[in-house]
């Protein structure tokens, strides 16, 4: 790994949660401001942010089971109620009563749950309010990849461990913007990240959150129809998975939409326009 990389594992600490190892990082000052990364990588797409945001939040960034730093169990069942269980344990184990949220691609739908149960649960740590990201808010009008389609398929159990690292390379790059591209060494990071610790053989099988967002599209859309909490979306465009598309069905079920486009940007706006991503998700959540 590079040595960013490894900074960042070694500034972060572990949790147990269901019988496994969560990594997680915690720094800053001021309000809990909860990051919710997305798929396939892990909290470390905040790195491009995180000085800024640590400056005026109380940050705490969690990787998903199954995804980088923390464990990895092949025979295991990954699911979108599963990460949110998982969220939901760390902010009671940091002793976070209320928190700010921030959530990328697979978070958006993790969140999406978190704001579900709480329209049921008062007991849960409170949402105070929430920033999407790009990602699959409405799974009608979400665009998946041809090698997502495949790796979420049957034929992932067998595809998924064997997929060459330029086909990975090559749909990562397709969804950054076309001025944003990663670079070769941004690339080996994203890389060492889906293998550390044998990362390949779940991949795939943490990739299937698409198929959940089918099956619970109307649990998770009632909390963003009925605006149980400030919302805002920052979007790039240019994704060709969630981008102007997603905004525009934004538009039609969010009440008094609150939207923020960004020019030129892709799918991942935390690293390809981070200055101009944190400043529109801080003016937004400074206000609660």
């Amino acid at each position: 790994m590079r040595t960013e990389l490894e900074n960042w594992l070694a500034a972060g600490k572990f949790f147990p949660c269901s019988g496994y190892r969560v990594f997680y990082r915690r720094a800053g000052n001021g309000p809990p401001l909860l990051l919710v990364h997305g798929y396939p990588f892990n909290s470390f797409d905040w790195h491009r942010i995180w000085f800024r945001a640590t400056a005026r939040y109380d940050v705490i960034a969690p990787d998903m089971l199954g995804m980088g730093f923390s464990d990895k169990p092949i025979r295991h069942h990954y699911s979108v109620l599963e990460h949110a269980d998982m969220h939901d344990a760390l902010l009671r184990a940091q002793g976070v009563d209320e928190v700010l949220v921030l959530a990328h691609d697979l978070g958006v739908s993790v969140v999406q749950e978190m704001l579900a149960r709480r329209m049921t649960d008062t007991t849960l740590p409170r949402i105070r309010a929430v920033v999407f990201l790009n990602g699959g808010l409405f799974p009608e009008v979400y665009r998946p990849r041809v090698v997502q389609r495949i790796l979420s398929s049957p034929f992932g159990n067998v595809l998924g461990p064997l997929l060459p690292p330029p086909l990975l390379r090559a749909a990562v790059r397709e969804v950054f913007g076309p001025d944003t591209k990663p670079s070769e060494a941004e690339m080996r990071d994203f890389q060492d990240i889906i293998e550390y610790r044998h990362g390949r053989w779940v991949n795939h099988k943490v990739g299937r959150f698409t198929v959940e967002r089918e099956q619970y599209r109307d649990r998770w859309v009632e909390p963003l129809a009925k605006a149980v909490v400030p919302m805002r979306m920052i979007n790039g465009p240019l994704d060709p998975n969630s981008g102007a598309q997603m905004a525009a069905r934004y538009r039609e079920i969010v009440p008094d939409a609150d939207v923020v486009t960004l020019d030129r940007i892709g799918h991942w706006p935390q690293l390809e326009s981070p200055d101009a991503t944190f400043e529109a998700a801080d003016a937004f959540l400074s206000r609660y």
